[in-house]
């Protein structure tokens, strides 16, 4: 976070203070009046002739957000100078305006936090909030701050019961806003039982740490060490201070005089020396210029001191300004990290539904082609039932007229027997007319007449001979017909096996379908199962780092014991991790 970016999350309070209706704008004269104050508190020389000539009243109408920020960039923001300003003043400047009006203590008295406490809460969360308008504190960092002032305190913090309260308490762009927070503080829930001086002690030590990069402060008189003079050559005792580029050394712990001030860069060096001088517990801080020698009071406070000026020493090897800042950005990646891990998670479990989906429409369909091959086969059976009981009713029927015609044919020819035999009689008896008929006329009468029955038996044999013809044509045609229909049959039936083959092949093809949509999602599985794999040895990484990095970079806590060093020329002792700094992994 820059400095304009730090500076801007308070005037925005300060701004929404003055923005009495909640409509986004302000008058142009309580925009002067705030204006005039920030070049005071920001040591910027003033410009009234600007000031006058952007707020003139030639206009209707008060000026919204984004209309001040062209000036407030142009003649504030751009002409600040770090170092050049007390930034508490600006704090407690744009705290002052916010405060009257949105911030509301109990009136009782019963508030466990006091007003200069609830100020520096408020200057942990515009550094700890994210950097989104409006202003709020997700809950990670939430119970990051809380676990501080906790550890501070050597109170644990019931995780539980913070996460029960998060979950009710309504939640805008995602996280708490300062004053949400504050409200929280002062609920008493989690400070249960703790006196407000403790509460007090536990803010300023927090307040000092993170905001004025303080990374070694001490309460009581752990604070103090024994310094060597350059020129007298003579042991004073100090209050020392330790910040990330800078140790800085006062008469006392009020620090209202200071005596002098070591500049740390990344060739500066710290190291352990022996007892002499009747001093003990003695160690010197080397820069290019000179070695100061100091004597601690025991060998853990040593261990203490020596520890965090190499972590000082370490952030300006690696150019960094403030280690909490360095360790919000971290935590700020792990969660875009957690938040890209969730949503790559959550899109391959999307990917995977519509898989899933994918394949049970496909089973769907392989169902719905079975079950019209099964209706098909159905209804072929029952067209070939039906079609060969009409083809045996057919047979029936035309065995019977056949049968019929041969009866037909065999009666005919047995009157024909019958004919021929009554001919034979006939001509024996037209032969012994003849030989009668010159005897009897009349015999040769009755030969005519025999004649003339004869020609008409025989003129009836020859249609019944026509008939039975006729019926021969008949049954040859039905015959055919019998054929042809046969024949017919079959090309139908050929027909519909075609179809059963086409349908077949249409199920083989959605079976093979169904194969490769199989090979497809075990394909995904193992993908899914290899960045698992890749997943959990990335996570296994981090937290290895995470570990050697927080071995170097923890702040050094007072009361905790340290292990022993064997290398780089100190006595072994067990580092102290302050419960506090366990929040930083």
């Amino acid at each position: 976070m820059d400095l304009r970016a730090e500076l801007l999350k308070s005037i925005w309070y300060a701004f929404t203070a003055l923005d009495v209706e909640k409509s986004g704008k302000v008058s142009k004269s309580q925009l002067k009046v705030l204006s005039h104050n920030l070049y005071t508190v920001l040591c910027i020389p003033h410009d009234p002739v600007a000031l006058e000539e952007h707020f003139r009243d030639d206009d209707d109408g008060p000026v919204s957000s984004q209309g001040y920020m062209p000036y407030l960039n142009k003649y504030i923001l751009d002409k600040v100078e770090e170092g050049a300003f007390v930034k508490e003043n600006f704090d407690e400047l744009c705290w002052t305006l916010t405060a009257k009006k949105n911030y509301k203590p109990d009136r009782n008295g019963n508030s466990i936090i006091s007003h200069q406490d609830a100020f520096k809460l408020w200057c942990l969360f515009n550094f700890l909030s994210e950097d989104k308008y409006p202003l709020v504190m997700v809950p990670d960092e939430v119970e990051y701050l809380l676990k501080k002032i906790c550890t501070a305190m050597n109170v644990e913090l019931n995780s539980c019961e913070l996460d029960d309260y998060l979950s009710q308490e309504p939640q805008g762009q995602g996280g708490l806003t300062v004053w949400q927070f504050l409200d929280m503080v002062n609920s008493g829930r989690f400070l249960r039982g703790i006196e407000q001086e403790a509460v007090s002690m536990a803010v300023e030590e927090v307040y000092q740490e993170v905001i004025e990069d303080v990374l070694k402060q001490a309460r009581g008189p752990h604070g103090y060490l024994w310094k060597k003079g350059q020129l007298r050559r003579n042991w004073s005792e100090r209050w020392f201070t330790l910040k990330p580029s800078v140790l800085s050394y006062y008469m006392s712990e009020e620090r209202k005089e200071k005596k002098g001030s070591i500049v740390l860069d990344k060739h500066c060096c710290v190291e352990v020396l022996p007892d002499r001088d009747g001093k003990r517990c003695m160690f010197c801080v080397k820069t290019s210029s000179r070695t100061y020698e100091m004597s601690a009071s025991d060998t853990r406070q040593r261990q203490e001191w020596t520890l965090a000026i190499q972590t000082a020493i370490r952030l300006q090897a690696e150019g960094k300004k403030s280690l909490h800042k360095d360790l919000k950005q971290k935590r700020r990646e792990q969660r875009e990290q957690r938040e890209q891990r969730k949503a790559a998670k959550e899109e391959e479990t999307q990917r995977l539904k519509q898989l899933q989906e994918e394949k049970e429409r496909k089973l769907q369909e392989l169902e719905l082609l079975k079950e019209a091959q099964r209706q098909a086969e159905i209804l072929l059976q029952e067209e070939e039932q039906r079609r060969r009981q009409q083809h045996e009713e057919m047979q029936r029927t035309l065995e019977i007229q056949l049968r019929e015609a041969e009866q037909a044919r065999a009666s005919m020819q047995a009157e024909m027997v019958l004919k021929e035999a009554e001919a034979e009689r006939q001509r024996k008896r037209i032969l012994e007319l003849e030989d009668m008929q010159e005897r009897l006329q009349e015999a040769l009468q009755q030969e005519v007449k025999a004649r003339q029955d004869e020609e008409s038996v025989r003129y009836a044999q020859a249609r019944l001979l026509a008939e039975e013809e006729e019926k021969l044509k008949q049954l040859m045609k039905l015959k055919e017909e019998q054929e042809e229909y046969i024949i017919k049959t079959q090309r139908e039936k050929q027909v519909l096996k075609q179809e059963m083959e086409n349908k077949n092949k249409c199920l083989e093809e959605a079976q093979k379908q169904l194969e490769e949509v199989r090979v497809n999602r075990q394909r995904v599985d193992q993908d899914v199962m290899a960045a698992q794999r890749k997943l959990r040895q990335a996570s296994t990484n981090v937290k290895h780092w995470n570990v050697q990095m927080n071995r170097l970079m923890h702040p050094i806590g007072p009361g905790d014991k340290r292990t022993n060093v064997s290398s780089g020329g100190f006595t072994g002792y067990q580092p102290i991790l302050s419960r506090r700094d366990s929040s930083l992994k």
